[in-house]
């Protein structure tokens, strides 16, 4: 059997890489896809839905140089389900709502944003550089 997941979207922080103790590089980072659509009452719906990307070896290194918030990606990867529910890993919030992560290894991350429009994406970002808490899945 074989699975494969193809998301497109945007970074919702900084990538954050470390090592492990063997030394390969690990990458994690938060990818946003959004959809909106009209309703049955003709009411505008918006849509966010997270997921959890984790990238290994040289392409986490190449992720960490080169992707910051709000770039664009197109990442291929495998689903990984939670071991207790085979779904998505659930969690409470801070503000003690329930929450789902959505988590992918990723096989291919493609970056689909130029440098100019990365950094276009900075300048216009607020100041703070980062999501509020409860909106990051993780």
């Amino acid at each position: 059997m074989y699975q494969k997941v193809i998301v497109a979207g945007n970074l919702g922080g900084d990538p954050e890489m470390r090592y492990t103790q063997s030394g390969q590089a690990v990458t994690n980072f938060s990818v946003a896809t959004n959809r909106q659509y009209t309703d049955s009452n003709g009411q505008l719906v918006k849509e966010t839905t997270w997921f959890r990307v984790s990238a290994w070896g040289k392409q986490a290194e190449t992720c960490n140089q080169y992707l910051r918030r709000g770039s664009k990606v197109l990442v291929e990867g495998r689903m990984n389900a939670d071991t207790a529910t085979g779904g998505p890993r659930i969690w409470t919030g801070q503000d003690g709502q329930p929450r789902a992560s959505f988590e992918i290894t990723a096989e291919t991350v493609r970056f689909l944003s130029s440098r100019q429009e990365d950094d276009a994406f900075q300048s216009s970002a607020p100041h703070s550089g980062q999501m509020e808490e409860d909106d990051i899945p993780f």
